[in-house]
Protein backbone atom coordinates (compact mmCIF):
# COMPACT_ATOMS: atom_id res chain seq x y z
CA UNK A 1 0.00 0.00 0.00
CA UNK A 2 2.68 2.63 0.67
CA UNK A 3 4.40 1.70 -2.30
CA UNK A 4 1.05 2.16 -4.37
CA UNK A 5 0.61 5.92 -2.21
CA UNK A 6 4.51 7.00 -3.42
CA UNK A 7 3.75 6.49 -6.93
CA UNK A 8 0.28 8.23 -6.85
CA UNK A 9 2.28 11.13 -5.02
CA UNK A 10 4.77 11.28 -8.11
CA UNK A 11 2.66 11.29 -10.67
CA UNK A 12 1.44 14.53 -9.08
CA UNK A 13 4.49 16.45 -10.12
CA UNK A 14 5.80 18.06 -13.62
CA UNK A 15 8.35 20.08 -14.81
CA UNK A 16 6.21 22.38 -12.54
CA UNK A 17 7.26 21.15 -9.76
CA UNK A 18 11.24 21.55 -11.13
CA UNK A 19 10.56 24.93 -11.61
CA UNK A 20 11.43 25.51 -8.07
CA UNK A 21 15.16 24.23 -8.51
CA UNK A 22 17.17 21.22 -7.81
CA UNK A 23 18.45 22.61 -4.67
CA UNK A 24 14.89 21.71 -2.95
CA UNK A 25 15.99 19.81 -0.47
CA UNK A 26 18.12 21.80 1.10
CA UNK A 27 16.23 25.10 0.26
CA UNK A 28 12.55 24.45 0.20
CA UNK A 29 11.16 27.83 -0.37
CA UNK A 30 14.06 29.01 -2.75
CA UNK A 31 15.00 31.79 0.27
CA UNK A 32 18.74 31.56 -2.54
CA UNK A 33 16.76 32.84 -5.61
CA UNK A 34 16.32 36.39 -4.74
CA UNK A 35 18.75 36.66 -1.81
CA UNK A 36 21.72 38.81 -3.80
CA UNK A 37 19.16 41.11 -5.52
CA UNK A 38 17.53 41.66 -2.34
CA UNK A 39 20.51 43.15 -0.93
CA UNK A 40 20.08 45.50 -3.40
CA UNK A 41 16.84 46.79 -2.30
CA UNK A 42 17.25 46.89 1.09
CA UNK A 43 15.43 50.37 0.99
CA UNK A 44 12.25 49.98 -1.53
CA UNK A 45 9.87 53.22 0.53
CA UNK A 46 9.04 53.84 -2.86
CA UNK A 47 8.12 50.26 -4.73
CA UNK A 48 5.55 47.45 -4.35
CA UNK A 49 6.62 44.22 -4.36
CA UNK A 50 4.63 41.59 -6.32
CA UNK A 51 4.86 38.15 -4.61
CA UNK A 52 3.81 34.90 -5.96
CA UNK A 53 4.39 32.19 -7.97
CA UNK A 54 4.78 31.30 -11.86
CA UNK A 55 2.17 33.64 -12.89
CA UNK A 56 3.76 36.20 -11.24
CA UNK A 57 7.50 34.92 -12.30
CA UNK A 58 6.43 34.95 -16.10
CA UNK A 59 4.84 38.51 -15.74
CA UNK A 60 8.04 39.79 -15.53
CA UNK A 61 9.25 37.44 -18.46
CA UNK A 62 6.82 38.45 -20.32
CA UNK A 63 6.66 42.42 -20.03
CA UNK A 64 9.69 43.79 -18.15
CA UNK A 65 9.00 47.38 -19.09
CA UNK A 66 5.97 47.22 -16.92
CA UNK A 67 7.49 46.85 -13.69
CA UNK A 68 10.04 49.08 -14.30
CA UNK A 69 8.81 52.11 -15.28
CA UNK A 70 6.07 51.52 -12.50
CA UNK A 71 8.80 50.21 -9.98
CA UNK A 72 7.44 47.05 -9.05
CA UNK A 73 9.58 44.03 -7.70
CA UNK A 74 8.70 41.13 -9.20
CA UNK A 75 9.51 37.84 -6.21
CA UNK A 76 7.49 35.40 -8.36
CA UNK A 77 8.73 32.02 -8.20
CA UNK A 78 7.48 29.26 -10.70
CA UNK A 79 5.83 26.34 -8.93
CA UNK A 80 5.41 27.56 -5.53
CA UNK A 81 2.76 26.94 -3.58
CA UNK A 82 1.39 29.12 -0.20
CA UNK A 83 3.62 27.62 2.75
CA UNK A 84 6.60 28.50 0.50
CA UNK A 85 5.81 32.22 -0.41
CA UNK A 86 5.25 32.28 3.57
CA UNK A 87 8.37 31.32 4.42
CA UNK A 88 10.01 33.49 2.31
CA UNK A 89 7.89 36.36 2.55
CA UNK A 90 9.47 38.51 4.95
CA UNK A 91 13.33 37.94 2.81
CA UNK A 92 11.49 38.78 -0.27
CA UNK A 93 9.11 41.37 0.82
CA UNK A 94 9.00 42.57 3.94
CA UNK A 95 12.00 43.37 4.67
CA UNK A 96 12.65 45.23 1.74
CA UNK A 97 10.56 47.93 3.27
CA UNK A 98 8.32 48.77 0.07
CA UNK A 99 5.29 50.92 0.32
CA UNK A 100 2.59 47.70 -0.97
CA UNK A 101 2.90 44.14 -1.08
CA UNK A 102 0.49 42.32 -3.51
CA UNK A 103 -0.27 38.74 -2.51
CA UNK A 104 -0.75 36.40 -5.55
CA UNK A 105 -0.97 32.44 -4.76
CA UNK A 106 -2.90 29.05 -4.43
CA UNK A 107 -3.36 28.09 -7.57
CA UNK A 108 -0.09 25.30 -7.10
CA UNK A 109 -1.77 24.45 -3.59
CA UNK A 110 -4.90 23.53 -5.40
CA UNK A 111 -2.47 21.39 -7.66
CA UNK A 112 -0.85 19.00 -5.43
CA UNK A 113 2.35 20.89 -6.22
CA UNK A 114 3.62 19.81 -2.67
CA UNK A 115 1.32 17.60 -1.65
CA UNK A 116 -2.59 17.64 -0.98
CA UNK A 117 -3.93 21.36 0.50
CA UNK A 118 -7.22 22.45 1.52
CA UNK A 119 -9.21 25.66 1.45
CA UNK A 120 -8.35 26.62 4.29
CA UNK A 121 -4.83 25.54 4.28
CA UNK A 122 -4.77 28.12 1.40
CA UNK A 123 -6.15 31.20 3.16
CA UNK A 124 -3.97 30.84 6.32
CA UNK A 125 -1.46 31.01 4.50
CA UNK A 126 -2.66 34.03 2.52
CA UNK A 127 -3.89 35.88 5.37
CA UNK A 128 -1.13 35.58 7.86
CA UNK A 129 1.08 36.78 4.96
CA UNK A 130 -0.98 39.59 5.34
CA UNK A 131 -1.13 40.09 8.61
CA UNK A 132 2.83 40.04 8.92
CA UNK A 133 2.89 42.83 6.57
CA UNK A 134 0.30 44.65 8.76
CA UNK A 135 2.58 44.03 11.49
CA UNK A 136 4.86 46.20 9.53
CA UNK A 137 3.12 48.60 8.65
CA UNK A 138 3.46 47.63 5.09
CA UNK A 139 0.47 48.21 3.03
CA UNK A 140 -0.83 44.93 1.66
CA UNK A 141 -3.40 43.70 -1.28
CA UNK A 142 -4.91 40.10 -2.11
CA UNK A 143 -5.18 38.96 -4.99
CA UNK A 144 -7.47 36.32 -6.68
CA UNK A 145 -6.32 33.33 -7.78
CA UNK A 146 -6.64 33.04 -11.97
CA UNK A 147 -9.71 30.71 -13.02
CA UNK A 148 -8.59 27.17 -14.31
CA UNK A 149 -10.77 24.23 -15.51
CA UNK A 150 -8.13 21.76 -14.78
CA UNK A 151 -4.73 21.41 -14.27
CA UNK A 152 -2.68 19.97 -17.48
CA UNK A 153 -0.14 18.53 -15.32
CA UNK A 154 -2.40 16.68 -12.74
CA UNK A 155 -6.06 16.00 -14.05
CA UNK A 156 -6.71 13.86 -10.79
CA UNK A 157 -7.57 17.13 -9.30
CA UNK A 158 -11.48 17.52 -9.02
CA UNK A 159 -13.26 20.51 -9.24
CA UNK A 160 -10.77 22.81 -9.50
CA UNK A 161 -13.43 26.02 -10.41
CA UNK A 162 -15.10 24.75 -7.58
CA UNK A 163 -12.26 25.49 -5.03
CA UNK A 164 -10.76 28.38 -7.05
CA UNK A 165 -14.48 30.23 -6.32
CA UNK A 166 -14.27 28.60 -2.55
CA UNK A 167 -10.83 30.40 -1.94
CA UNK A 168 -11.66 33.70 -3.52
CA UNK A 169 -14.62 34.12 -1.94
CA UNK A 170 -12.94 33.89 1.33
CA UNK A 171 -10.03 36.58 0.57
CA UNK A 172 -12.49 39.12 -0.49
CA UNK A 173 -14.47 38.68 2.95
CA UNK A 174 -10.92 38.75 4.83
CA UNK A 175 -10.20 41.89 2.80
CA UNK A 176 -13.54 44.10 3.65
CA UNK A 177 -13.11 42.94 7.32
CA UNK A 178 -9.74 44.27 7.30
CA UNK A 179 -10.15 47.41 5.21
CA UNK A 180 -7.37 45.43 2.45
CA UNK A 181 -7.27 45.98 -1.15
CA UNK A 182 -8.92 42.62 -2.71
CA UNK A 183 -7.46 42.48 -6.69
CA UNK A 184 -9.76 40.83 -8.58
CA UNK A 185 -8.34 38.98 -11.80
CA UNK A 186 -10.61 36.67 -12.14
CA UNK A 187 -13.89 38.16 -12.78
CA UNK A 188 -12.10 39.75 -16.35
CA UNK A 189 -10.45 36.82 -17.19
CA UNK A 190 -13.04 33.71 -16.52
CA UNK A 191 -15.06 31.85 -19.15
CA UNK A 192 -18.66 29.96 -18.96
CA UNK A 193 -17.07 26.92 -17.81
CA UNK A 194 -15.16 28.65 -14.89
CA UNK A 195 -11.90 27.88 -16.45
CA UNK A 196 -9.28 30.88 -18.13
CA UNK A 197 -10.63 32.47 -21.29
CA UNK A 198 -8.40 30.64 -24.17
CA UNK A 199 -6.85 33.58 -25.14
CA UNK A 200 -5.62 34.75 -22.60
CA UNK A 201 -3.79 31.12 -21.27
CA UNK A 202 -1.63 29.12 -23.25
CA UNK A 203 -2.24 25.91 -21.11
CA UNK A 204 -5.59 27.03 -19.15
CA UNK A 205 -3.25 28.14 -16.07
CA UNK A 206 -0.67 30.50 -17.43
CA UNK A 207 -1.35 33.95 -19.18
CA UNK A 208 -0.57 34.49 -22.53
CA UNK A 209 0.18 38.38 -23.29
CA UNK A 210 -3.13 39.04 -23.95
CA UNK A 211 -3.80 37.54 -20.48
CA UNK A 212 -1.35 39.69 -18.96
CA UNK A 213 -2.21 42.78 -20.47
CA UNK A 214 -5.84 42.02 -18.36
CA UNK A 215 -3.99 41.62 -15.84
CA UNK A 216 -1.94 45.15 -16.10
CA UNK A 217 -4.91 47.01 -16.84
CA UNK A 218 -6.81 45.16 -13.02
CA UNK A 219 -3.82 46.25 -11.04
CA UNK A 220 -3.29 49.38 -12.14
CA UNK A 221 -6.75 50.42 -11.63
CA UNK A 222 -7.09 49.15 -8.46
CA UNK A 223 -4.10 50.40 -7.00
CA UNK A 224 -4.56 53.29 -8.51
CA UNK A 225 -6.01 55.18 -5.10
CA UNK A 226 -4.25 53.15 -2.32
CA UNK A 227 -0.53 54.74 -3.46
Amino acid sequence: MAIENNTEMIDVFDENQSEIGTNQEFDWANLGKYRDDNLKRKNSKNRIIFIGDSITEEWGNSNPNFFHRNHFVNRGIGGQTTPQMLVRFKPDAVHLNPKMIIINGGTNDIAGNTGPSTPEMIIDNICSMAEIAIKNNINVALSSILPVYKYPWNEKIVDPPGTISLVNSALVDYCRKNTLLYIDYYSKMVDEKKGLISDYGYDGVHPTKDGYDVMEKVVKDSISETV
